[in-house]
């Protein structure tokens, strides 16, 4: 899999067998350097599509201004958790997490996303 670089690609939920069509094709921006981590949604009034931070174990809400869906990753790109989080939270890292997703809450329902289910990342290449 590698590591993943700044920049936007696409979230791919499938929540039946390999071979079904996916269940959420979701516009999707990277945050693999410090800086990018860092900053991450902070000071934004909405999430178009998803963000992933990588890696990560956790994340906070502090200084946010909307509540946010976050769902924890394995290496495996497997979901291990689902939260919503209002603004000025700290969450509780997750000992097996690389990889944590966030979106506007409610999102990641509507996307079928769900402890159990693994995810594919389709990253656009760099140029």
């Amino acid at each position: 899999m590698g590591r993943w670089r700044d920049g936007r690609g696409h979230l791919i939920v499938r929540t039946g067998s390999g071979a079904a069509p996916p269940a959420a094709r979701v516009p999707l921006e990277i945050a693999a350097s410090y800086r990018a981590r860092t900053k991450g949604l902070l000071g934004r009034d909405c999430v178009e599509g998803a963000l992933l931070l990588s890696p990560a174990s956790g994340v906070h809400t502090f200084g946010m201004r909307i509540p946010i869906d976050v769902a924890y990753l394995d290496r495996h790109l497997t979901v291990i958790a689902v939260h919503t989080m209002p603004p000025g939270r700290l969450g509780l890292p997750r000992l097996r997490a690389r990889h944590v997703l966030e979106a506007g809450a409610g999102a990641m329902a509507g996307w079928g996303l769900d402890v159990g289910v693994r995810i594919e990342i389709e990253a656009e290449a760099q140029v």
